[in-house]
């Protein structure tokens, strides 16, 4: 999707001083992207059931190694691919934890989990704005709009993940359909951002909350048993596979520079 605009200018610093901590959005992003929530789902129920950590001590584990992450991202001066897409990874799974936390461990059902989360959604975003008076990730350059960013980025991931398991658990649809449901669905928010008939900044942040089931969904499809209408693999080969694509895409955008933001201390 296009460069987003910026609406407002930091007076705590030069723009010359400005180093933007996100990636630039191109399809790199958007593949990255999916291949992570796909791992945050099949890694998630790897370790919670296949390793038999359980429920509990895999969130509590998986949220200190976030934490961990989430203070050396913050401490990036500028963008850096390795830092950001393994804190993108280790949110999608706290982000999908946190849904099964929820539904698996509290017993609250999808269909409150869905509109809560999206309504948490909405009023992280009103705050951003009202702090911010902008909503573009193209001005990610203050502790301050990070941690919105971020904040965004976790309920993102947990609306997601709600949304993705209410299709196959509540609505009774078979895990490639509902791959296939969420693949049309963020094809036709594609289609609208092309055609203009809605705004860039809109489409972006419906794109992102759509790759969460997306991803999820290809996980449980992959990993899921035969039985059960999946394809057999286990979390374990599909985590790593996932991995391993992750890291060579990153590995790649790491010497090629494809996705960062220009310095803006160089002139054109």
């Amino acid at each position: 999707m296009q460069r987003l605009p910026d609406h407002l200018v930091d007076d705590a610093a030069p723009r010359a001083h400005w180093h933007n901590k996100v990636p630039e959005i191109t399809i790199f992003f958007w593949v990255v992207k999916v291949l992570c929530t796909t791992v945050g789902e099949s890694a998630a129920d790897y370790i919670n059931e296949t390793l038999g950590f359980g429920l509990g001590p895999t969130t509590a584990l998986m949220t200190v190694v976030l934490v961990v992450v989430l203070a050396l991202q913050f401490r990036t001066r500028v963008y850096t691919p390795w830092v950001y897409w393994l804190t993108v990874v280790l949110v999608s799974v706290v982000g999908t934890l946190a849904t099964d936390n929820l539904t698996d461990g509290l017993g609250v059902s999808l269909l409150v989990t869905t509109p809560v989360f999206a309504v948490l959604l909405a009023a992280v975003f009103a705050a951003w704005y009202r702090s911010e008076g902008t909503l573009s990730i193209h001005s990610i350059v203050t502790p301050r709009r990070e941690a919105f960013y971020w904040l965004v980025v976790l309920v993102t991931f947990a609306l997601g993940t709600a949304a993705g398991d209410l299709l196959v658990d509540r609505l009774s649809m078979s895990l490639l359909a509902a791959v296939a449901v969420y693949a049309a669905a963020l094809a036709l928010v594609f289609v609208v951002w092309r055609t203009r008939l809605v705004g860039p900044l809109t489409t972006f942040w419906v794109g992102y909350v759509l790759t969460r089931p997306l991803g999820g969904s290809t996980g449980d499809y992959l990993s899921g048993d035969k039985a059960d209408g999946g394809a057999g693999l286990g979390t374990a080969v599909t985590t790593s596979a996932f991995l391993l694509c992750i890291l060579a895409t990153v590995a790649y955008l790491s010497a090629s520079g494809r996705d960062r933001t220009p310095d803006p201390t160089i002139a054109g």
